[in-house]
């Protein structure tokens, strides 16, 4: 592969004196991202403090904590160079392999219901796969920098689209489909980002949507059918088919998936424009809305403070992805616009798919609302992010 490219010092003051230009347009856009962040993340404890109320499945005392330590990460990794980083591509390829596979080492993997075998036991649980978004972030970074751009060359694009392809192909062992999904479209960021062609992208996006055709179809095939009616299928796990069927007829699985749809649709649309008032939501209340402070928080949110609450909460991700948006154009460097864009990606991904499934316009998956939803694994994942955006926006704005 071919060595990542220097920084053009010939068109570094035009860069600075457009950015100079924004800014002043757009004066807004400098909010700095702490701010944000901290904003996001006060919200975030507000909801969960409604969600976990009462119950011994959760602990807010435990979210807040890892809220801290993920705080302090965040600053270690704003500190950090993330340019030193570029050149691991192989490392960050062998330790996603380890980290997402690690679930199947006996002794340490532990079934997450429905067949999944997605965490594995280190005192608490931890779930590897969202860790590993991570370093699938720096992957695919790493490995579209090295083309300065320009991503034109056939063998070359399959070559870097195989080495993107490999953290799916792993995560689909468990199966963690929601994740894998996560990964292809920090995948296609990054292809996007790094200058592949857009008749390659179309391609590829042509392969994809046929290869999910064929999987259901093989799926039929070699499907066993019980004496008691019931099918077996061997591709795709039967809650995963259902999830993706009753997002096209929710009366397929009433009592099921499409109950789950239902409640939350009822959460949202109850809510109103200034919701029943905080901490009292009646489907939460009384169990019927599902893991109500992980995948569906978003319904809290909406039937507890409404769509105002709903407007405050989309404000702060616009305001964190334009804040982002910023950052990437004024990097020095390919790969640190990479890793935010890639980053902004993911971010943008789970709230669309985690709202989206709430209201029905998304399949329903495990995906977390960023920053909002309950979980250790998922709000760690979410602070290293932050840090190594933030370490770009150090290592570039500030020093301008």
């Amino acid at each position: 592969m071919p060595q990542l490219p220097q920084i053009n010092s010939v068109k570094a003051p035009d860069r600075a004196v457009v950015q100079a230009t924004r800014s002043r347009r757009l004066p807004w856009l400098n909010i700095p991202l702490v701010v944000v962040v901290a904003l996001l993340v006060c919200y975030g404890l507000v909801v969960v403090y409604s969600a976990v109320y009462g119950d011994p499945d959760y602990s807010f005392p435990r979210q807040a904590g890892l809220v801290a330590a993920g705080s302090v990460l965040m600053v270690v990794l704003w500190r950090f160079d993330y340019r030193s980083l570029s050149d691991f591509t192989m490392l960050f390829l062998i330790v996603n392999v380890v980290l997402i596979l690690s679930p199947h080492i006996p002794g340490l993997g532990t079934d997450a219901g429905m067949g999944s075998q997605s965490w594995i036991k280190l005192g608490i649980q931890v779930q590897p796969g969202e860790f590993a978004k991570i370093t699938v972030i720096l992957l695919d970074a790493s490995v579209a920098a090295r083309y300065g751009g320009r991503l034109d060359d056939v063998r070359e694009y399959l070559k870097a689209l195989g080495i993107m392809l490999i953290p799916f192909a792993c995560i689909m062992t468990q199966p963690d489909l929601g994740t894998g999904l996560v990964y292809l479209f920090i995948a296609a960021v990054a292809l996007v980002v790094g200058g592949a062609r857009p008749k390659f992208l179309l391609i590829t996006l042509a392969a994809g949507i046929v290869a999910v055709a064929c999987v259901f179809a093989l799926d039929e095939v070699l499907a066993t059918r019980n004496p008691d009616g019931t099918v077996q299928y061997k591709l795709l796990k039967n809650y995963q088919r259902s999830r993706l069927l009753v997002f096209l007829d929710p009366e397929l699985d009433p009592t099921g998936d499409g109950y789950n749809l239902k409640q939350a649709q009822i959460a949202i649309g109850s809510g109103g424009l200034f919701g029943k008032g905080y901490m009292q939501g009646s489907q939460h209340a009384l169990n019927i809305l599902p893991e109500a402070p992980t995948d569906f928080i978003f319904c809290v949110l909406a039937e507890e403070l409404g769509f105002l609450g709903v407007m405050a909460l989309l404000v702060l991700y616009v305001a964190l992805v334009l804040v982002c948006f910023r950052i990437a154009h004024a990097a020095g460097d390919l790969f640190g616009m990479l890793i935010v864009m890639c980053s902004v990606g993911m971010w943008l991904f789970q709230i669309l798919e985690n709202i989206g499934m709430t209201c029905g316009l998304m399949p329903i998956t495990g995906i977390p609302l960023p920053f909002i939803s309950y979980g250790s694994t998922g709000t760690m994942m979410n602070f290293a992010m932050l840090g190594l955006v933030g370490s770009v926006w150090a290592h570039n704005i500030q020093k301008r």
